[in-house]
């Protein structure tokens, strides 16, 4: 069994101490990653702020290739990096493929970002006073930065923490989640192999209970987490000034009307719902269906759902594989029998068996119910009918959360007002809300977090504009 060393000032370190690290399928430990303490986070945290100022002089050119040199390295690795994603997360692996490829993407927009980030030259002569001035402003990275990511892309959502990072000349100290390290620790291996300056990175699988000055040290410029609304609304009160960006969860919806496809939408509505077992924050969960559209809609996705393989995520036509633990298995059962008792009625799956939960339809959810009004972070979907696209739209926008939402439509006017009045970080058009670039603006509104994002957007957040002001003498 391998035993993966944390990385401290980008070097591997080992301690007395690891933690096992589970099959997600199986149940089986096939890996041991070495713990790290608070005084691990210390050393880490001042390597990182002493590094800072090397990271910042740092020249584009010399950025870019540190970037591309991880490109080149995630490539040569993929087969193995899918296969561990498959293993670590219970991840099909024609999903975990998927991953493997939006993380290179990922790396690779970010060379090429690295060497196009620019300001601005200003016009200031607008009167008088202003005469024989001129402007010019540049970005500037703002400095040591902390990372949190999530267990269910544990490569990608990495990558888009830790490239615009490197993009824009940030140190970082990075925490995965403790249910999926091995992912960001084979990632620092990468790093590690790159010409990064000393202490540039840390990668700490560091207990909840001892990870605080990731949110509290002032050394720390920038927070970015992802996961869930609760963990990162209390994080963000604990960060005093540092900037903090949050992308916390979601209840997507997705509206179908009249005109659409029905063929294409139920397609697409199948993977949107209930690929990567429904464990992504843009996962659809509610889904409005025009009164003219519902039966036919209703019949053809009940039918495509049945026919999806659920099990082992090593076999290639394996579509719907483990959620993350028996716990939160056992968690998507209880909502939905709670939203049936409410009324609601099971049209496909609702069953599970350990860590595999059916990929579940129903319909008449209660609006009272938490599988409406939560983050269900499972393979289930409700099923609506509408008549007016306004009320439709305003149906989407009963919620506190507010990351995307999906339109089927090809009525022009529609997708304007779609795109007006939805109360989300993204309007997705003739998709599910589960499509995502990784070089698009990226976030969410409300309860879904603030700042943005795919790697430019990323890169902003990461950084501070400084400005120039000359006079003519």
């Amino acid at each position: 069994m391998k035993e993966y060393p944390f990385y401290l000032a980008n070097e591997p370190t080992r301690s007395a101490e690891a933690w096992p690290v589970s099959n997600k399928f199986s149940g089986e430990v096939f890996a041991r990653v070495c713990r790290t303490g608070p005084e691990d986070l210390q050393r880490a945290i001042a390597s990182g702020a002493a590094a800072a100022p090397t990271m910042a002089a740092m020249k584009p050119y010399e950025r870019r290739a540190i970037l591309d040199h991880c490109v080149t390295a995630l490539r040569k690795r993929g087969d193995e990096l899918a296969d561990l994603l498959c293993v670590e997360v219970g991840k099909p692996i024609r999903d975990a493929r998927g991953e493997v490829a939006r993380l290179i993407d990922t790396f690779r927009v970010a060379a090429e970002e690295s060497v196009r980030f620019n300001g601005e030259v200003m016009n200031l002569e607008i009167s008088d006073r202003a005469s024989g001035y001129s402007g010019m402003w540049k970005r500037v990275p703002i400095g040591l930065c902390s990372f949190i990511t999530p267990f269910n892309f544990p490569l990608n959502l990495a990558a888009h923490k830790v490239a615009p990072a490197i993009a824009v000349g940030c140190p970082f100290v990075l925490k995965p989640s403790r249910l999926a390290p091995v992912s960001a620790l084979v990632l620092g291996e990468v790093l590690a192999g790159s010409e990064l300056p000393a202490g540039a990175f840390s990668i700490l699988p560091v207990d909840h209970s001892d990870a605080g000055p990731l949110s509290t040290d002032e050394r720390i410029r920038l927070l970015s987490f992802t996961g869930s609304r609760e963990v990162g609304f209390k994080l963000k009160g604990q960060a005093g000034m540092k900037r903090v960006t949050l992308e916390l969860g979601g209840n997507a919806a997705c509206i179908v009307d009249a005109e659409a496809d029905i063929e294409d939408a139920v397609e697409r509505l199948v993977v949107g719902s209930f690929s990567q077992s429904g464990q992504s924050c843009i996962s659809v969960q509610r889904v409005l269906a025009h009164d003219t559209v519902y039966e036919a809609l209703l019949e053809r996705f009940v039918e495509r759902t049945r026919e999806l393989v659920v099990g082992d995520p090593r076999r290639e036509d394996t579509f719907v594989g483990p959620v993350i633990s028996e716990d939160e298995a056992a968690r998507i059962i209880e909502w939905i029998e709670e939203a049936e008792a409410g009324g609601a009625r099971v049209l496909t799956g609702g069953q599970r068996q350990g860590v595999l939960v059916e990929p579940t339809i129903m319909a008449d959810v209660p609006r009272t119910s938490r599988l409406y009004r939560e983050e269900v972070f499972g393979p289930v979907v409700g099923l609506g009918r509408f008549h007016d696209f306004e009320e439709a739209l305003d149906e989407v926008n009963d919620s506190r959360y507010g990351l995307q939402a999906g339109v089927f439509t090809h009525d022009i006017r529609k997708v304007r007002m779609a795109w007006s009045r939805l109360q989300v970080g993204g309007v997705v058009i003739n998709d599910v809300p589960s499509f995502r670039v990784d070089n698009m603006p990226y976030g969410g509104v409300k309860d879904s977090g603030h700042g943005r994002e795919g790697v430019r957007f990323a890169m902003e957040e990461m950084s501070e504009i400084r400005l120039l002001v000359v006079r003519e003498g």
